[in-house]
């Protein structure tokens, strides 16, 4: 082992070791974890998170505890929730259920420290006053869902054949569904493409979105990057698959339920960050001095099944920049 990593592992170690120490004295520390979605369809996110703490020595049950609130796609709830975790005196406040659930815990508390993860510029949604030196209580990650909307376009036109209109889902409960429509009109324009909007936030909204999508007779759909979709990601992939529509969407677990084809950033690998900046609060960092984190890597995810039965043939170029092709 080298040298630096020992006296990391090893200063981890002994730090964690306090707070294990006073919890069997006075308390266990505890992470309030706040999420847009669903429990069973976010368990292995959860669960990257758990791993990230422990691999800054807080093991879940042992000398951390998590308390976790599900708004089960119920955005309005979310308030409600993050002030109850607030009321809790949490240690530290994780938010990974995207902008809509960091709005709801920055409204809870100006003083427990949070961890967000979101999707847009978090200096633009005043989040952080800056990313390198946030200078309040929340730091954490953007995994720059909605500044790649444009990539995903150009991938969607590279991908099939004439493609002239694209059918845009967005959840209207979502912030970034006043943010993200103008940006991809504008990205649009210069790729010489049409996008018709339309908005979903319930499962037979969804339904009779992909309808009328078909009904335009688009050739394709963009489904906007949403935590509760993320959670109907089967009842999606079947709709697309229903209409013999070729979508893309923003996380690779939408393609591994069956869907098209994903350009953007590892959720798990985000989570498991999350868990690592939860972990580095408890051991004494202070958000203010935490610079705001971003993916060093974003990952092109094609289930080459799908694009079978949809009848397209994926270009060898395409192909060849996969990091991930499902058969």
């Amino acid at each position: 082992m080298k040298r630096r990593q020992f006296l990391g592992t090893f200063g981890a170690a002994t730090v964690a070791w306090p707070f294990a120490a006073r919890g069997q004295q006075l308390r266990m520390p505890v992470i309030g974890i706040l999420n847009s979605g669903s429990a069973a369809p976010f368990a292995p996110m959860i669960a990257a998170f758990d791993q990230g703490l422990g691999e800054q020595g807080y093991v879940v049950g042992r000398n951390v505890r998590t308390e976790v609130r599900w708004a089960d796609g119920q955005y309005e709830r979310l308030p409600e929730l993050a002030t109850e975790l607030a009321r809790l005196q949490v240690d530290v406040l994780a938010s990974p259920g995207g902008d809509v659930a960091t709005v709801a815990s920055m409204a809870a508390t100006k003083t427990i420290p949070i961890v967000f993860m979101v999707g847009r510029n978090p200096v633009t949604a005043g989040f952080v006053n800056r990313l390198n030196r946030p200078g309040g209580n929340a730091t954490g990650l953007n995994i720059l869902t909605s500044e790649l909307a444009a990539k995903r376009l150009q991938l969607l036109r590279d991908l099939v054949p004439d493609l002239g209109s694209i059918g845009v889902l967005v959840n209207p409960d979502n912030p970034n569904a006043t943010t993200d429509p103008q940006d991809l009109q504008d990205a649009a324009a210069t790729l010489g493409l049409k996008l018709s909007f339309l908005q979903a936030r319930t499962p037979d909204e969804i339904t009779q979105a992909f309808a009328r999508f078909a009904a335009q007779k688009l050739k394709a759909v963009l489904v906007n990057t949403d935590p509760y979709y993320l959670g109907r990601r089967d009842h999606l992939a079947e709709l697309a698959a229903h209409h013999s529509l070729p979508a893309i969407y923003s996380l690779r677990e939408h393609v591994t339920a069956g869907g098209l084809i994903s350009y953007g950033a590892n959720l798990i690998e985000a989570y498991r960050l999350l868990g690592h900046f939860a972990g580095r609060i408890l051991r004494g960092g202070k958000p203010a001095e935490m610079p705001v984190e971003q993916p060093t890597k974003y990952v092109l995810t094609i289930n080459l099944k799908t694009a079978k039965a949809l009848g397209l043939a994926i270009p060898p170029t395409m192909l060849a920049r996969a990091d991930e092709v499902i058969e």
